[in-house]
């Protein structure tokens, strides 16, 4: 029951275009609770926009005077820029693995060369 009673309403919401992120503030509504996790907000934004709960970054929470009501910020960010900071996994290939993919690209054109660098990856 305490679940349903959080309301998650965001406003000022932007793409942020130079830095390929989506950010917005963030007001939660929760009669009857002292605060909502940064976990359990993270789930609900990223199910509401149709990502990935490690790309949603919330911060700068504050409870109104009463209680009730939390606003804060949240951010969405790309999967690149996780692994760019450390935060997200990588796929490691070897330069020996990506040579020979290059090699047998080079000897197709058009879209049977996306397939051929495909095919050795099993």
């Amino acid at each position: 029951m305490a679940d349903n009673a959080v309301t998650l309403r965001t406003r000022k919401f932007i793409t942020n275009r130079l830095l390929s992120r989506k950010q917005m503030i963030v007001d939660v509504i929760h009669p009857g609770r002292a605060n909502v996790s940064h976990k359990e907000l993270g789930e609900r934004l990223a199910k509401l926009y149709k990502s990935t709960e490690d790309c949603v970054f919330t911060f700068g929470f504050r409870t109104a005077f009463g209680g009730g009501k939390s606003t804060g910020f949240a951010l969405i960010e790309p999967k690149y820029r996780l692994i760019r900071h450390g935060i997200g996994a990588k796929g490691i290939i070897s330069s020996k693995q990506r040579k020979e993919r290059k090699n047998r690209a080079k000897k197709f054109r058009g879209t049977k060369k996306a397939k051929a660098a495909t095919a050795g990856k099993k």
